[in-house]
C-alpha cells in the first residue's frame, strides 16, 4: 500500500525496523549488564540501582515459583506505581507467567469480573486494598494474595493517593498471616535454597492481557505477547531516535496498569537503560512538578488533562521545568491551546499521539524535533501500516475523506481472552479496525475527527464534539470541557457542553453559546451548558464522557442554560 508518510520522517527514523524474537524481560537482563550501578527507580529520594532491581525481580520470581506460579499462570497486580509494581511486574514475565494489571479504583464487582476472565490464581496487591481482594476472592479462582504494606512503601497519607480506606478513622489495615496470604517484604528477603527454575519464553508467548472497554464499554481482555511489546517499544526507540541512553529521565505519573504507562513509561526506560521517577498519584500536579525540578526529568509522556492541570497550577512559575525536552500526549483529544500553553509555561515541546490496548498501545505520533501539524495525531510508526475505510464495507477511502481508522503491524493483539466474537469484529486479515472515525490528509499525516462512539447526530447532521472543545478550550476562563449528545425531542439529539471554569471566574452559559456561534455552525452550537467544579475521570486522567452521559440521561440539573 503507498505510505506518503515516510517522506515526513525524520532523517534518522526507518521506515521499518528489525524486531528480535526475544521476551520483554530481555531488555531487563541487557540493562542490568550494561548499567549495572545506574539509576532505573528513583522514588521520592530513594534510589535502586538495575544491579538491585535485577536482584529483586529474581528472587521475586523464585517466591512466585515457591507459591506455584509457573508458565502461562495468570497474576494480577493491584498497585499503584511503586518500586513494588516494577518487580512484580518482570518477575512474573520471567516465569513465563502473564501479567494481569488491576486497577486499584475497581469496585468489587469490576474486581471480581476481571479475575474470573482472567483466571488469574495469585494478586500482589497493598494492604489497604486487602479487603476488597479478600470480599470476592472465594467468588474467583484466586488462591494467593502477596500484600505490601503500604505504610512502609508510601512516604505519604494513603489517601491522598486513591480515595479508599478500609477505616473512617484512617488507621492502616491490620492483615495476619493465614492460608493464601503473604508478605511482599517477607517474600522479598526470605533466604530460598533454590535456583530460580529455567522457563523458556518465546516471543510468540502471552505476556499479559491488558483490559479495555473498547468502542462497546465491555471489558475485554487484549492479549498482547512478548512479540508485540518488545515491537512496540522498539518502534518507539525508533521514531524518537535523538534520546540519549543512560541519561534520560522519565516522568512515569502514568499509571503502569494501564498499556500506555506502562509501555512509554517502564519498558522505554527500561530499554533506554535510564531512569524513571515515579509519582504514584497523577492528581498530585505539585509533587509532578517537585519531580521534574529535582529530577531534572527530561520526558514526560501524559493525558491532556494532566497539562491542562500543569498550565494552571498556580505556582508553576516557582519550579524549575526547563529540563523537560519533549511530551507526548495520548489517552484523549490534544487541544491546540492547551498545547501552545504548556510549551510557554515549560520550553518543552508538547506534541500529540495515538494509541489504545489492543496496540501495545501506540500507532502514530508527531515527530518531537521534526515537522507537527496542529490537530493531527501524527504519522505512523515504523512497520505501522494506516489506512481510512467506509465503517460499514471496510474498503479503502481516498485521501482526506472521513472514515474509519484501520491500523496493522507487529504491535497489533492476537484477540481478545476468550472473546472469539469481539476478536473478530476488530480483527482481520490482520488490520485492526478502531472504531475511530479519522481521516489522512495527502502527506500522511492522521487526524482523529472524534471517537465513533461520541459522534452525535443532531437533525441529520454528524457533529464531532472534538470541535466544538476545541473552539471551547480557546475561551480564556475555561480549563476543561466535555461535549456530548442528549435526547433532544426535535433534532433527536443536541449538543450539551460541561465547562470548568478558571478558580474565582465568572462567566454566564449564554456567553459561552455566544463565542460559539462566532466560531461554528449553528447546528453545532452548544444548546445547553451545564457548570462543574470538575469532570469525571479515568485513573489515567481520560474524561469520562460515558459518566457524563447517563448523569445527563436522568436528569440535565445544576446550573444549566438552554438557548
Amino acid at each position: 500500500m503507498e505510505r506518503p508518510w515516510i517522506e515526513f520522517y525524520e532523517t534518522d527514523v526507518p521506515p521499518t525496523i528489525e524486531i528480535p524474537e526475544i521476551p520483554i524481560f530481555k531488555l531487563l537482563d541487557d540493562a542490568v549488564k550494561e548499567n549495572p550501578g545506574g539509576t532505573v527507580i528513583s522514588y521520592f529520594g530513594k534510589e535502586i540501582s538495575y544491579l538491585t532491581l535485577g536482584r529483586y525481580v529474581r528472587q521475586f520470581a523464585i517466591a512466585l515459583s515457591r507459591l506455584g506460579v509457573t508458565k502461562g499462570a495468570r497474576v494480577a497486580i493491584m498497585l499503584p506505581n511503586i518500586p513494588q509494581y516494577v518487580v512484580a511486574h518482570f518477575a512474573i514475565l520471567k516465569l513465563g507467567a502473564i501479567v494481569v494489571p488491576t486497577n486499584p479504583l475497581y469496585v468489587e464487582r469490576e474486581l471480581e469480573s476481571q479475575l474470573n476472565n482472567s483466571g488469574a490464581q495469585t494478586i500482589i496487591t497493598l494492604d489497604t486494598f486487602y479487603p476488597r481482594v479478600a470480599r470476592i476472592k472465594s467468588a474467583t479462582s484466586v488462591r494467593d494474595i502477596i500484600i505490601a504494606r503500604a505504610n512502609e512503601y508510601l512516604p505519604f497519607p494513603l489517601k491522598m493517593l486513591y480515595p479508599l480506606k478500609a477505616r473512617k478513622d484512617g488507621t492502616w489495615v491490620s492483615v495476619e498471616h493465614g492460608p493464601g496470604i503473604h508478605f511482599y517484604h517477607d517474600l522479598l528477603n526470605e533466604k530460598f535454597q533454590v535456583d530460580l527454575p529455567e522457563v523458556e519464553v518465546n516471543s510468540i508467548d502471552t505476556a499479559i492481557f491488558l483490559y479495555t472497554g473498547g468502542t462497546t464499554g465491555i471489558s475485554k481482555g487484549a492479549v498482547l505477547t512478548h512479540r508485540n511489546l518488545v515491537a512496540n517499544v522498539l518502534q518507539l526507540r525508533a521514531w524518537y531516535c535523538d534520546l540519549e541512553e543512560e541519561r534520560e529521565a522519565f516522568l512515569s505519573a502514568l499509571p503502569f496498569f494501564h498499556s500506555y504507562g506502562l509501555t512509554t513509561c517502564l519498558h522505554k526506560s527500561i530499554l533506554l537503560r535510564c531512569k524513571m521517577v515515579l509519582v504514584p498519584n497523577p492528581r498530585d500536579i505539585k509533587a509532578i512538578l517537585k519531580a521534574i525540578e529535582s529530577e531534572r526529568v527530561t520526558l514526560f509522556p501524559g493525558v491532556p488533562t494532566l497539562f491542562v492541570a500543569i498550565n494552571n497550577f498556580p505556582d508553576v512559575g516557582k519550579y524549575k521545568l526547563s529540563s523537560i525536552k519533549g511530551c507526548v500526549s495520548g489517552g484523549a483529544a490534544l487541544p491546540i491551546e492547551v498545547s501552545q500553553q504548556f510549551e510557554k509555561t515549560t520550553g518543552g515541546r508538547l506534541v500529540e499521539g495515538y494509541g489504545l490496548s489492543e496496540a501495545s498501545p501506540v500507532t502514530h505520533a508527531n515527530p518531537i524535533a521534526g515537522k507537527r501539524k496542529e490537530g493531527a495525531i501524527g504519522l505512523p510508526l515504523p512497520s505501522t501500516e494506516a489506512k481510512i475505510v467506509d465503517s460499514k464495507t471496510r474498503q479503502s477511502l481516498p485521501i482526506g475523506e472521513v472514515g474509519e481508522l484501520a491500523i496493522r503491524g507487529p504491535q497489533v493483539m492476537s484477540g481478545y481472552w476468550e472473546m472469539e466474537e469481539e476478536t473478530k469484529a476488530v480483527l482481520q486479515d490482520g488490520w485492526l479496525y478502531t472504531g475511530d472515525v479519522a481521516k489522512m490528509d495527502a502527506d500522511g499525516y492522521f487526524y482523529i475527527v472524534d471517537r465513533q462512539k461520541d459522534m452525535i447526530i443532531a437533525g441529520g447532521f454528524n457533529i464531532y464534539p472534538r470541535e466544538i472543545e476545541e473552539v471551547l478550550y480557546q475561551h480564556p476562563l475555561i480549563v476543561e470541557v466535555a461535549v456530548i449528545g442528549v435526547a433532544d425531542e426535535y433534532r433527536g439529539e443536541t449538543v450539551k457542553a460541561f465547562v470548568v471554569l478558571k478558580t474565582e471566574a465568572e462567566i454566564t452559559a449564554d456567553a459561552i453559546i455566544a463565542f460559539c456561534r462566532d466560531k461554528l455552525a449553528p447546528f453545532k452550537v452548544p444548546k445547553y451548558v451545564e457548570f462543574r467544579d470538575s469532570l469525571p475521570k479515568s485513573s489515567i486522567g481520560k474524561i469520562l464522557k460515558r459518566v457524563l452521559t447517563e448523569e445527563a440521561a436522568v436528569t440535565q440539573s445544576g446550573k444549566t442554560s438552554e438557548v
